[in-house]
């Protein structure tokens, strides 16, 4: 019998998931059907309903919904209580709901595996401190880099953050302007610059020697920031498609039961940063 999953979001037109779940369900010989839905802005708990009443396994949950995601789970992971977010469902018993949050997982997995980007002992940048971030923090902390720090147009935000999270890591954290004098071997884009096409305000010698400059945003080229990064003298530029990739492959696996093999789907998906 063929199980159904899906993905929700507002637009979803534009999403990958479809194509990278049936490649890894071809590539690991799982019977899934999966299916991306349009989901009215005030429609997801309707649209959660519906799919679960019609034998749906489980859900990728992407913008805007991921905060309702985490609301209706009755069983979230400690990563998505951190995020207040999750990216993940997963439907169990009769009123079971599992969620969690791979966003994070992804990107590292993405750094380390295929960007060969070890993080144990770096100095790790984020800009942005909203959700992306806030999923991003435990699995990067959990690398061991020698310095993780979160900055933000809002100060405050940033912050907000440090609090959040002092019983599982340490952050620095403080606006744009605070970063002057400071140099990261890895800087990631979570903001949503990539998409409005705005630029940062970051200071001069952000980028130090040899630096990764990470766009979470994926398929838009090269972005306000990658291009900052590059008139810098970065060398190293990527974006986010290996992360899209790498957190469907946790899902997949939750799921299933089954970790697929993510680079060749990476290596289809990828295109060129110009």
């Amino acid at each position: 019998m063929t199980d159904r999953y899906a993905v929700l979001g507002h637009p979803i037109g534009h999403s990958k998931s479809p194509l990278i779940h049936s490649l890894f369900a071809r590539a690991t010989g799982q019977d899934i059907a999966y299916t991306a839905i349009e989901t009215p802005l005030d429609g997801f708990d309707d649209t959660v309903r519906a799919f679960r009443a019609g034998g749906g396994r489980g859900l990728n949950v992407s913008l805007p919904f991921k905060l309702q995601a985490f609301e209706i789970a009755t069983d979230p992971s400690e990563r998505a209580r951190l995020a207040g977010a999750a990216n993940c469902l997963k439907f169990e018993g009769g009123d079971r709901i599992h969620a969690d949050n791979f966003d994070g997982v992804g990107l590292v997995n993405d750094l380390q595996r295929n960007l060969a980007c070890p993080l144990a002992g770096k100095r790790v940048l984020l800009l942005g401190a909203g959700g992306a971030t806030r999923g991003a923090l435990l699995p990067i902390a959990a690398e061991r880099p020698a310095l993780l720090a979160v900055a933000n147009r809002t100060a405050d935000k940033a912050h907000a953050l440090k609090r959040d999270f002092a019983a599982h890591t340490a952050l620095q954290t403080g606006g744009y302007g605070e970063l002057s004098g400071q140099a990261f071997d890895v800087v990631i884009n979570a903001t949503s610059t990539g998409l409005s096409q705005d630029a940062l305000p970051l200071p001069a010698g952000l980028f130090a020697p040899g630096a990764l400059a990470y766009e979470m945003v994926y398929g838009k080229g090269l972005t306000p920031f990658l291009k900052q990064a590059q008139a810098a003298g970065v060398a190293r530029v990527a974006d986010g498609v290996g992360m899209l990739v790498e957190q469907a492959a946790e899902a997949f696996h939750w799921w299933r039961g089954v970790r697929p093999d993510t680079r060749p789907v990476v290596d289809q998906l990828t295109v060129p940063l110009v």
